[in-house]
């Protein structure tokens, strides 16, 4: 397995602890998805491993993307940097046949919300907080979000989440499903690692034949929502109320939009 100064694995038994590390808020870009990619699909051949605990140091668990580095290419078709090529990389950690807890201990925004979908179960607190904040910043959903959020939570709290932007903390998310435990933050760690262990401790085959059965054509349903969610972005990110998003999150105010 190669090793990276951005994703850490470490060893609890059967279970592979991947650590995202980019303190302090996790900011995500091509080269760590691929690298998180990379780590799954390693883990994905290792017997020993049986299950997956995906977790982040820093105050976030995911602050998504950059836009003050990236945001120039991320949606431009063709850059190497564009969303699309993040996107194909993600769907990389959807076809991983092993279990996956998250372990979210903070923020989970923007792309960040989508990496937190990649897990089968979140461990949560009452300082993690969600948000799909795309259109406050005037484009759309991505990151298999518009499909995965809705499968998760609903369509009706999707929409809530979608339409608005607005933040869910911890004791809400737990209410939506967007959580499955709620722990203090100290023990997020600890309770993510104990049921992935009790997974573990079950049949490996059973476990992988099981998930991949209610998982069935999610990875090609999700290649086909990617490309819709960057063909959308593509066009908005071309619009004034884009960019004027942009400057309003960035000013922490609320944005003037004109429909154009």
């Amino acid at each position: 397995m190669n090793k990276f100064e951005d994703v850490v694995v470490e060893w609890h038994g059967h279970v592979a602890l991947v650590e995202i590390c980019r303190p302090p808020l996790n900011f995500f870009d091509v080269t760590l998805i691929e690298h998180l990619a990379e780590t799954f699909e390693a883990l994905d051949q290792d017997d020993r491993c049986r299950a997956i605990v995906l977790a982040a140091r820093g105050k976030a668990f995911c602050a998504g993307a950059d836009f003050s580095s990236s945001g120039n290419d991320l949606f431009r078709p063709g850059s190497d940097n564009s969303a699309i090529t993040l996107y194909k990389a993600a769907v990389r950690l959807f076809d991983c046949s092993k279990p996956v807890v998250g372990a979210i201990h903070g923020a989970a925004i923007g792309g960040g919300l989508g990496l937190s979908l990649v897990p089968d179960f979140r461990v949560i607190c009452p300082e993690a907080r969600f948000a799909a904040n795309f259109v406050q910043l005037g484009i759309h959903p991505g990151f298999g979000i518009s499909l995965l959020l809705p499968r998760l939570i609903g369509q009706q709290r999707a929409r809530l989440m979608l339409l608005t932007g607005r933040r869910i903390k911890g004791e809400e998310a737990l209410e939506f499903g967007l959580g499955d435990v709620l722990v203090s933050a100290d023990k997020v760690r600890d309770e993510a690692l104990a049921l992935a262990s009790e997974i573990a401790q079950c049949a490996p085959l059973a476990v992988e034949s099981t998930r991949a059965t209610l998982r069935q054509g999610l990875g090609e349903e999700l290649r086909v929502r990617l490309e819709h969610e960057f063909a959308e972005q593509a066009w908005l990110a071309t619009t004034s109320d884009h960019k004027e998003g942009m400057a309003a999150v960035k000013e922490r105010r609320a944005g003037n939009f004109n429909r154009s």
